[in-house]
């Protein structure tokens, strides 16, 4: 569900009821529920920023589009933020691991004028086996 929207706005409750088709008890009603946050002014009136709206969007898909209830809804939000959380960990781990693979790279990088000798791989000619024993001739 997508609406055109001023970016980086504060919107009141009338505004938002309006633009998505919504009654303001119903954004209240979310809010009691704990699946919106809006901020208030110094007045007590509420302000819902783009991040809301874009919550509610999800919100509004659920309960319209896939007639999921409150509960659901609930969940689902959970579920989500959720992932965002593990996500971010699991970003942050692999910045870690990245870091650690570099400054080991670079501590084990050879110094510039000094050639780095490998040892061959034990490669050895061996001598026919005399009669088909499998062994070795033994001089």
């Amino acid at each position: 569900m997508a609406t055109k929207r001023k970016s980086k706005g504060a919107y009141m409750i009338s505004a938002v009821a309006e633009m998505y088709e919504i009654h303001p008890q119903t954004l209240r009603l979310y809010e009691r529920e704990g699946l919106l946050r809006p901020s208030r002014s110094e007045g007590n009136t509420r302000l819902y920023t783009d991040e809301d709206l874009e919550r509610l969007e999800f919100i509004l898909s659920l309960a319209r589009d896939m007639g999921v209830n409150m509960a659901g809804i609930a969940i689902v939000l959970q579920m989500r933020e959720r992932m965002e959380e593990m996500n971010r960990q699991m970003q942050g781990f692999v910045d870690y691991v990245r870091t650690e693979m570099l400054t080991r790279m670079h501590e084990q990088a050879p110094q510039p004028g000094l050639v780095t000798l490998r040892r061959p791989f034990g490669v050895t000619s061996r001598e026919p086996a005399p009669h088909g024993t499998g062994r070795k001739k033994v001089s």
